[in-house]
């Protein structure tokens, strides 16, 4: 299965994100996105996109969490992609026109608690379950993305 972005997901703050059809995408991240935090928590450029992948929100929703694409507040769900291999450093091209490079591992936070049994949202957190955690980018090149365009990790 070729990699592609399943789901572009926005709000004015907080979570779920939810999905959008085409969303222009900036040096600080998505057009339209806010934060319920300040800019040293969230956002800014070396955070300005938040990528989660959908196999990893099917696999911790089979373990019986109520997770799903956008939930846990990631700007970018892909899916068909090796997530083992989105590590800090990795470049990413997204669609036809953004470039990405992955700037650290997110740092899960109480607010996504009520998407994990148990309130257990250190389940993402990628300290004590290497591979499940969300990834933080900062943006290359600036465009557009949509849902289905392909998504590639470059050497």
């Amino acid at each position: 299965m070729a990699a592609s972005i399943v789901q572009v997901n926005i709000s004015k703050g907080g979570v779920p994100k939810l999905p959008v059809m085409v969303a222009e995408v900036t040096e600080l991240g998505l057009v339209g996105d806010g934060h319920n935090e300040p800019p040293h928590i969230h956002g800014g450029p070396e955070r300005a996109l938040c990528l989660y992948s959908l196999e990893r929100i099917e696999a911790l929703a089979a373990e019986g969490h109520p997770i799903f694409a956008g939930a846990v507040g990631e700007n970018v769900t892909v899916g068909g992609l090796d997530w083992d291999a989105v590590v800090p450093g990795a470049r990413l091209a997204l669609g036809p026109a953004v470039l990405v490079e992955i700037t650290r591992y997110t740092t899960p936070c109480r607010t996504n608690a009520r998407w994990f049994a148990g309130g257990d949202f250190n389940r993402m957190h990628h300290n004590l379950r290497p591979g499940w955690s969300r990834v933080y980018a900062r943006v290359i090149t600036a465009g557009v993305i949509r849902p289905g365009d392909a998504v590639e990790l470059l050497d």
